[in-house]
């Protein structure tokens, strides 16, 4: 990683009268435009997804631009560093806000040894570069399972990781990684692709996206990247795009996998899978980002089914 670069002032995009997104850039070449937070600025005021530390006096300061002195809800559709990280430095901010998130992660957000140290282990330099996890107070936290609001619905959608929430607020279905990571690449590019890092279950991701579409969303906000009118069909395409990846790395293991089999896969993937056409009209830097997700993912799958073969 380069020392030099620093981190840059969020961008805000106003997406309609109620909803903005709020861009967070770390410290690191390729994550320009990649990670984002929603606030939802209305009859009630909240926010989902908070993003890494280093990234949060960027984010307090943008809140106050934007008016908001107050918020009803901090949302967390998961506890990754990327999505959660900061969640320490803005709760000691919003000190009365309550923080919604799956469960399992509330002990994981109160004490962030563990999660911390397995953070480093799977990114190393780069869980430094998105800053330490700081601890927040049990009681800070509401179970989105029990959760309970008349502006807010809440679903639990495991597959990108076991503690995924997804949560739907009239149009805008808020999907953190569920739906998988989709961003458009000007002009001519709608880029689609999986986030599915080990430990990796193919049916419950099936189901989980089912339980979306089965709530007949109308715009799909992902935390990577960027808000669709489409949510239905992208839900669809993704389902469809597992089902691809599922198919392609199967046969390859079938035919006897070589020593630089994940590569292979990840040039075989780009060569069938349509959704990941824009891949080569992104700078080298967000390729880079890009192909350390994708190897990620194709390494979910191969778990997925190597446990299949296994069992079977």
């Amino acid at each position: 990683m380069d020392e030099e670069i620093i981190t840059k002032r969020p961008k805000i995009d106003k997406m309609s009268d109620d909803l903005f997104l709020i861009t967070l850039d770390p410290p690191m070449r390729g994550f320009e435009n990649f990670i984002g937070t929603w606030l939802y600025k209305g009859d009630i005021n909240f926010i989902v997804d908070v993003g890494p530390s280093v990234t949060v006096p960027g984010l307090i300061k943008t809140l106050e631009d934007l008016g908001v002195a107050h918020l009803d809800y901090i949302l967390l559709t998961h506890i990754h560093i990327d999505h959660a990280g900061g969640i320490g430095e803005l709760a000691q901010h919003f000190t009365e806000t309550p923080i919604v998130c799956h469960r399992a992660g509330i002990n994981h957000l109160s004490d962030p040894t563990r999660l911390w140290e397995g953070t480093i282990k799977t990114l190393g330099a780069i869980a430094h570069r998105y800053g330490h996890i700081k601890g927040v107070d049990e009681k800070r936290f509401l179970d989105a399972e029990g959760f309970k609001s008349k502006e807010i619905k809440c679903f639990l959608t495991p597959g990108h990781s076991a503690h995924h929430v997804s949560f739907l607020s009239g149009d805008y279905l808020f999907a953190g990684e569920a739906g998988g990571v989709c961003f458009s690449i000007e002009p001519a590019y709608e880029y689609l692709r999986p986030a599915t890092p080990p430990t990796f279950f193919m049916e419950t991701s099936i189901k989980s996206i089912n339980t979306l579409i089965a709530q007949a969303p109308e715009k799909i906000c992902y935390s990577h990247f960027g808000m669709k009118n489409d949510a239905m069909g992208l839900l669809s395409r993704h389902k469809e795009q597992l089902t691809l990846w599922e198919k392609i790395i199967r046969e390859e293991l079938e035919s006897s996998p070589k020593k630089d089999f994940v590569s292979d896969c990840l040039n075989l993937l780009l060569q069938e899978d349509k959704n990941l056409a824009g891949f080569f009209a992104l700078d080298q830097p967000a390729q880079e980002r890009e192909r350390g997700f994708l190897t990620n993912s194709i390494r979910g799958f191969v778990g997925y089914l190597e446990t299949l073969a296994y069992n079977s």
